[in-house]
């Protein structure tokens, strides 16, 4: 009864053995091209795997969290919303956007650079290359395609996060041209100032892997499209969550996809990515049990809805200082994130009267600008050294950080909401930017022909 398990066991060591022979030959059968002396094979393995968790985040992670939030009617087109911004933003990302971003400044003022110029990144030559990017041509031990992929997950979460300030009522023949659009006009000029070494770093702000890019961004676009598209119907304006196992699926997959996330952005294998991914996980977890507490204080009970969005603002507020700050400070942070969101999602939202469906704003939005502010408050000089020699927060006797840390979130929050505003007031004299009631009120059939469970 032993011979099928024996043969399976020796076919598994067969092939095991076959593999390491493989891997002991690997770098000494490609040709030279391929494995170029600038080139980190052990980095580059990570940057590439490192962007397929922050990529997984998005599609199924957002998209499985989203729809289990919605109502039932409505899905399919959440889900929708997130995928069709997922595949949208790529093809911008190579055509324009990558090299708005992160190429050489076509733009300068006063020797700061402004933004790169858009142009194709894919070409053979280009994708195979010595990975540089910014003003000052960056030169790292990745090649360009990896570096073109990485930060196209990043340009692809920050609408997809967008997308719950305004579902279950935006028309999604108004959402096919605003995603792109928003990516090209809105992410890749604010990543070229807070990723690229842009203006903003130049004059000495930090954001470590998004704070300000991707979240203040998504967050406060959110709050400019919800007012510019509308509220929802008057029924349908409380939070509905029509399957709370699809949302914790989709939670465990966007915070264990962080570590890819934060953990990448160190662009190798190196000190200050594990050090990014511990403080992470740490606030994260303690953002988790604060929300919690909050949760049982002000409304007597804990819901899996309140933990979750407290483990995604512990998140986005350590993220602009993942790489520059100790475990202590981590756990402070990890406070702050589950309860100032908090406070504003149930206290400060309610009183500015307009429909962010799934409170972006402030699980983003806020969330993100309290993390770049305890950024300038906190940025430890014996941690920041593995990635910014001489960076060091207020508490360490540079006050300056915390003030240029205000003035990078002012600047974002102010191109951010006007751009979207008047992007989507622009789209809006030719698509209607608000679904009819009437389709509304059938949801995901009248919308896309389908429904979620059959």
């Amino acid at each position: 009864m032993w011979r099928i398990p024996l043969t399976i066991l020796g076919f598994l060591m067969l092939a095991s053995a076959l593999m390491v022979h493989g891997q002991s030959q690997s770098l000494s059968s490609f040709p030279s091209a391929a494995v170029p002396p600038w080139l980190d094979t052990g980095s580059n393995s990570w940057m590439l795997t490192a962007a397929t968790f922050v990529g997984l985040q998005s599609v199924p992670g957002v998209a499985l969290y989203y729809a289990g939030l919605s109502k039932k009617r409505y899905a399919i087109n959440s889900a929708m919303m997130v995928f069709y911004a997922f595949a949208s933003v790529l093809i911008i990302w190579v055509l324009l956007g990558y090299n708005l971003g992160f190429g050489p400044a076509s733009i300068k003022l006063g020797g700061l650079g402004i933004v790169g110029t858009p142009s194709p990144a894919f070409g053979g030559l280009f994708m195979g290359s010595q990975g540089t990017y910014g003003p000052s041509s960056t030169a790292l031990n990745i090649p360009n395609a990896t570096l073109i992929f990485f930060q196209f997950v990043f340009a692809a979460i920050t609408p997809v996060l967008l997308v719950g300030g305004v579902m279950e009522r935006m028309n999604f023949k108004a959402w096919i041209p605003f995603v792109p659009l928003w990516s090209l006009l809105v992410y890749s000029p604010v990543a070229y100032w807070l990723f690229a070494g842009g203006w903003l770093n130049q004059v000495g702000a930090v954001d470590f892997s998004g704070g300000y890019v991707i979240h203040v961004d998504a967050g406060i676009g959110a709050l400019a499209a919800a007012m510019a598209v509308g509220p929802r119907l008057a029924t349908d304006r409380k939070l509905e969550a029509n399957n709370l196992m699809l949302v914790l699926a989709g939670a465990g997959l966007i915070w264990l996809g962080w570590n890819g996330f934060n953990g990448g952005d160190t662009y190798g294998s190196t000190v200050d990515a594990a050090i990014a991914v511990l403080n992470t996980n740490l606030a994260t977890a303690v953002s988790a049990i604060t929300w919690m507490g909050m949760d049982m204080k002000f409304f007597g009970k804990p819901s899996l809805v309140g933990i979750t969005t407290g483990a995604i603002t512990g998140l986005v507020v350590i993220t602009p200082a993942a790489g520059y700050v100790n475990g202590w400070e981590s756990i402070i942070m990890g406070i702050a994130a589950g309860s100032i969101p908090w406070l504003a999602l149930n206290k400060l939202e309610p009183k500015l009267h307009v429909d962010d469906t799934l409170g972006v704003f402030s699980s983003h939005g806020i969330a993100g600008i309290v993390g770049g502010l305890l950024t300038g408050l906190f940025a430890d000089p014996n941690v920041a050294q593995f990635v910014d020699p001489g960076l060091r927060g207020a508490i360490y006797g540079n006050p300056y950080q915390l003030m240029i840390q205000a003035v990078a979130a002012v600047v974002v929050v102010a191109y951010d909401f006007g751009v979207t505003y008047g992007l989507l007031k622009l789209i809006g004299s030719f698509i209607p930017l608000r679904e009819k009631p009437e389709v509304l009120e059938r949801g995901d059939t009248q919308m896309h022909g389908e429904i979620a469970y059959a």
